[in-house]
């Protein structure tokens, strides 16, 4: 169990998908996004398993939900520098976590 001032540190924030592209060198299918979550916080990039789901003209200036306060992770030769939020479903099936309105980008979830 976590405590209430451990669930406190984790930085879940609201981010519009700016640019996707195809992650061929991904382990299991993927695509690489950039985000933006807005002046505050910046410009992240993030790798995602969310291809069976998910094409990449539909995921452009959509909002998302990540964690932004993970240390990077190197993926193959990518970068990533935050972790997109989604349900996973049978066969790594994700569903993206995402407000029910836009919302100003930078957004803590709380």
């Amino acid at each position: 169990m976590l405590t209430w001032e451990e669930f406190e540190k984790v930085e879940m924030r609201v981010g519009t998908i700016i640019e996707v592209h195809d992650f061929p060198e991904a382990r299991k299918p993927a695509y690489q996004l950039t985000i933006d979550f807005g002046a505050a916080i910046g410009i992240r990039k993030s790798s995602a398993q969310i291809t069976k789901r998910y094409q990449k003209e539909e995921l452009v200036n959509r909002q998302i939900i990540a964690v932004v306060n993970f240390p990077k992770k190197q993926i193959g030769k990518f970068m990533s520098e935050c972790l997109v939020l989604g349900s996973v479903g049978a066969d790594n099936d994700i569903v993206l976590l995402a407000p029910d309105f836009k919302v100003e980008n930078g957004l803590r979830i709380g």
